[in-house]
């Protein structure tokens, strides 16, 4: 007899992937952070409850997945709109295996009345989903934004924690509230059954956790502000050049008298470090020294550093997306060459070995850039401090810029353009992510955009200075103020020197507890097959 067909694990599914988008900045003014409490719960529910075993869970949760990155990505549509259908199809094979990983742990959990199995379950369940983002943001095809965890970028007390766990920590949190919510309504519905309440330790344990977090957090955010830093007067530049005017030379003349007007406001603050944003200049600082003197008297006029990002190349013809700092003396300017490149925007994965993949991209992406090799700190002169230039998506990138600060940065700047975006929700996000690095490294963060959010986040993860006029990022201006910097002797926290480390704990418990599944299915799998072989058939659940 064929087994009924359930509509509402599908439902639920869609729920969760719809749930999970309005956790973000998906959608202009739709941004709900805390829905990330209960969003996974319909996945839960139908994984656990609306039969079909593994191959369902999979289903189910490649279905919530698609409906996600759709939506939570639907920005990708400004830069390709094949792009951003196709991507999710690979995204949502995360969530797949998150939700077939929950199917396989719902084994040993019976009727979900003991305590002790079920927070096994949910803290079992919780390290899988925190595997799992971390693996998203590996390899060529990576792009780890908007972990759960950055959902809860505005709640300045829980994401203290991230100096020690980095994003991995919160999304641990608030995957495990979500799978206790579950375990905790389908305990209650045994127990009335059973005319039987017992204490719910496992709910306990799971609310003990989150309040010592958020006491950990309250008490860091009132502790005194350490004594030594050193203030840094900073303006940064926002051009808002359209995109489709930036790398065109038709355009050279406008954007150099755009840059000289705004930089010429930014001077009277009298900046200490001037930022311009990514691919400042039409074409490289480098070309001509025509183009080289108009940069380089900013620096040298105004008696200040100046950052920007631009383009270079080498003798063997490699491009590469820099950042440059000159420091207004009369030489070369230091420069760090970006490691991390954008797949499809900087370059195509396997474009040699995977022809599709080139054919996806069309021709966004003629060439290819070539990363860099070297975490290269920069000194600034005037005052002596060591600086970290990301480029572009490299602040939403938890692992490569603590290797700056292990290196002496003291403060994190972050050239970018997301002029890509246009007036998509992409930048919001980007800011979101990019949030966490200063709490990781407690280290501040200016950022400097072409069009997006040019901001100023202290070591506490406040975006303190923010340039956005009428409440609209994508203008044109000057964003100046001071910002405190730590110094060079300040002691790194856990997340820089380890890095990734819970992440890692909870990927090798993940895999442990996979053996044990697999190895459980295969024993009862010879014991009915025994069973069967001695004329003693019997119901079996795998």
């Amino acid at each position: 007899m064929r087994p009924r067909f359930h509509v509402w694990p599908w439902l639920a599914a869609i729920l969760s992937g719809l749930l999970l988008t309005l956790c973000f900045p998906s959608f202009p003014g739709w941004e709900q952070g805390w829905l990330c409490w209960v969003a996974l719960t319909p996945l839960i529910a139908a994984v656990w409850f609306g039969g079909g075993g593994i191959p369902r869970a999979l289903q189910l949760g490649y279905l919530a997945g698609l409906i996600f990155f759709w939506g939570v990505f639907s920005w990708l549509t400004t830069v390709s709109g094949l792009g951003w259908f196709l991507l999710p199809f690979y995204l949502a094979l995360y969530p797949a295996a998150w939700a077939a990983f929950l199917c396989a742990a719902r084994g040993d959990a019976g009727d979900f009345t003991r305590s002790g199995a079920n927070l096994r379950l949910a803290l079992l369940g919780a390290a899988a989903w925190v595997a799992l983002e971390w693996l998203r943001g590996l390899g060529a095809l990576s792009f780890g934004w908007n972990g759960l965890g950055i959902a809860l970028h505005g709640n300045l007390a829980l994401i203290q924690i991230a100096e020690f766990t980095g994003v991995g920590g919160l999304s641990f949190l608030v995957a495990l509230t979500n799978l206790i919510a579950v375990l905790t309504v389908r305990r209650f519905w045994s127990e009335a059954r059973l005319r039987r309440i017992r204490p719910h330790w496992d709910f306990s344990t799971t609310m003990a956790l989150i309040a010592a977090v958020f006491a950990f957090g309250v008490r860091i955010l009132f502790a005194p502000a350490e004594s030594g830093s050193i203030p840094l007067r900073v303006a940064a530049v926002q051009a808002n050049i359209p995109q489709e005017q930036k790398f065109d030379r038709a355009y050279a003349r406008s954007i150099q008298e755009c840059y000289t007007r705004l930089t010429e406001i930014a001077l009277a603050t009298r900046p200490q470090l001037l930022l311009w944003p990514e691919a400042a200049t039409p074409g490289s600082v480098f070309e001509s020294q025509e183009m080289f003197d108009f940069v380089s008297r900013f620096a040298q006029t105004g008696n200040t550093n100046l950052l920007l990002g631009t383009l270079d190349s080498d003798q063997d013809r490699h491009d590469y997306n820099i950042a440059a700092l000159f420091t207004g003396k009369n030489e070369m300017p230091q420069t760090y060459r970006k490691m991390h490149l954008v797949p499809f925007g900087e370059y195509i994965p396997f474009r040699r070995s995977f022809p599709p993949f080139e054919w996806v991209a069309g021709d966004l992406v003629p060439g290819d850039f070539t990363p860099g090799s070297e975490y290269t700190v920069l000194k600034l002169e005037h005052p002596s401090l060591q600086i970290a230039a990301l480029v572009c998506f490299e602040d939403t990138l938890g692992d490569l810029t603590r290797r700056f600060v292990q290196r002496g940065a003291q403060l994190l700047v972050n050239v970018t353009n997301d002029g890509w975006f246009l007036r998509s929700q992409g930048a919001e996000q980007h800011l979101n992510n990019a949030v966490f690095r200063a709490v990781e490294n407690r280290r501040p963060l200016v950022r400097a955009a072409n069009t997006g959010v040019t901001a100023f986040i202290d070591p506490l993860g406040r975006v303190a200075n923010a340039f956005r006029p009428d409440g609209n990022s994508f203008a044109q201006g000057v964003l100046s103020g001071t910002v405190q910097v730590p110094p060079a002797m300040k002691a790194p926290t856990f997340y820089t020197r380890h890095g990734e480390r819970f992440s890692h704990m909870c990927a090798a418990g993940s895999l442990a507890a996979l053996g044990v599944f697999i190895a459980r299915r295969r024993r009862k799998g010879q014991e009915l097959s025994a069973d069967f072989e001695n004329g003693r058939p019997r119901s079996i659940q795998l």
